[in-house]
């Protein structure tokens, strides 16, 4: 028989766990939004255009860095 008291112990472990891999996407988010930024600042684009490029990616992380590396060579 199950006991609640292992029953929560391992449900803290995932909930743990879940916490940790929303937050390394979040990261992960954050770090490939700045790098579009200053990728696109890097290829001469304007500050107008880097910023359509940080918000898309923030807002829409994976359409977004799809997009990018796209249009990123126009």
């Amino acid at each position: 028989m199950l006991h609640a008291a292992s029953f929560f112990g391992f449900a803290s472990a995932v909930v743990g766990i879940i916490i940790f891999f929303s937050v390394l996407i979040f990261l992960l988010n954050i770090i490939t939004s700045i790098w579009a930024y200053r990728d696109s600042q890097r290829k001469g684009k304007s500050k107008e255009y880097a910023l359509v490029v940080l918000i898309g990616t923030l807002f829409f992380p994976i359409i977004g860095l799809i997009i990018y590396f796209i249009i990123r060579n126009d």
